[in-house]
């Protein structure tokens, strides 16, 4: 199918059934074009950001044993752990020593973890530490919501008095509660991933939008999840940014070749296609055209590695990510790109692009030399 489309056409907001047209069977080159014309149009001055930040991961315990993840352990597994409070602070220091200005802090759902622990630890945090706290994705807020009996909104009302600045897109993956089913039963579902969301950005706090594709889902799923975020963004005008990711089989009970006994067995009928290099540049593509009132896509080259994310570039992605100083879920699964600030201020200017390092808001800080 040819997209490649005159300036005013371009302009036209996508239908949900046209967009399902073009991820199915648009030409790739086409499609990159029209999500390159988009981003040109929204980020015309060039600038392609990216944040120095690290992943604090600071316990891998979980009740959810989603059938994506490599990285959730049991309670008494000996791997287990929860990161003392000396070892988590010191993680925070070196980060701000490095440039730092953001920690992304997330984990798994511990049952012995109640709302006090989160707001100590936040409170702990801000006390010591000038810097941007970007943690706990929806399905974690859920849990510490139902855990101390409280509303999401005052849950979320807490959280950020004692010290979140914002919240991470974790815990979507696909946005359709009949593949949620297959790849995540024990986890929320899509309408209170969402009811997270849209309570946050009403008390004012920014988040993040994500998207983990090329497990078990279908164009169709893809489309319910897009959808969503734009209708969500609509409402509430919240989400700085879109984050789509291929999914990442390695050591995964989904991916058949982790725990043993597990017991799963895909679905036949659909089986499990690990998204290939084109397929993400398909998704990317299509997601920076349908959410066009998402003003940032982002690039991941923690998935795809750094050679990949340069040519997201023109296929509407205008963001590099995270420095990434620390990453442990991906890496789980055996997945493992390893890049200095240098490394990727060097892939931003291959292209042609003007790196520059922002903040949670996109807020640039400095424009790299």
């Amino acid at each position: 199918m040819n997209i490649i489309r005159d300036e005013k056409t371009a302009m036209k907001r996508l239908t949900k059934k046209e967009a399902l047209t073009l991820l199915r069977s648009a030409d790739l080159l086409g499609l990159g074009q029209m999500a390159d014309n988009l981003r040109k149009r929204l980020h015309p001055e060039g600038i392609v950001s990216f944040i120095i930040d690290r992943n604090i991961n600071y316990t891998n315990v979980c009740i959810n044993k989603c059938r994506f993840c490599a990285f959730y352990r049991d309670k008494n597994d000996p791997e287990a752990y929860v990161l003392s409070r000396r070892r988590l602070l010191s993680k925070i220091k070196e980060t701000i020593a490095l440039g730092g200005t953001q920690i992304l802090i997330q984990g798994g759902l511990h049952p012995e973890l109640d709302i006090d622990y989160y707001v100590d630890l936040l409170k702990t945090i801000k006390e010591r530490f000038n810097i941007h706290v970007h943690g706990f994705s929806p399905p974690e807020v859920c849990y510490i919501a139902d855990k101390a009996g409280l509303p999401i909104k005052k849950t979320l009302k807490i959280l950020n008095k004692a010290g979140l600045d914002s919240i991470p897109g974790g815990g979507a993956e696909i946005l359709s509660d009949r593949i949620r089913e297959m790849i995540s039963p024990k986890k929320i579902g899509k309408d209170r991933w969402l009811k997270v969301m849209e309570e946050a950005h009403l008390i004012g706090m920014k988040t993040t939008a994500t998207m983990m594709f090329g497990s078990v889902e279908g164009p169709e799923d893809i489309m319910e999840h897009l959808d969503a975020v734009r209708r969500l963004q609509e409402k509430t005008g919240g989400f700085t940014a879109f984050i789509p990711w291929s999914f990442q089989p390695g050591n995964t009970e989904l991916g058949v070749r982790g725990r043993e006994g597990s017991g799963f067995k895909p679905d036949p009928s659909r089986g499990i296609h690990p998204a290939t290099a084109v397929d993400y540049l398909r998704v990317l593509a299509l997601s920076r055209i349908y959410l066009d009132n998402v003003p940032n896509i982002q690039a991941s080259w923690v998935t795809q590695g750094l050679k990949m994310a340069q040519v997201a570039l023109r296929f509407g992605a205008n963001d590099f990510g995270s420095t990434m100083i620390e990453e442990n879920v991906v890496a789980a699964a055996g997945v493992k790109y390893s890049v200095s600030v240098t490394d990727i201020i060097n892939s931003i200017k291959k292209p042609g692009f003007h790196p520059a390092q922002r903040d949670m808001y996109y807020n640039i800080i400095s424009i790299a030399k």
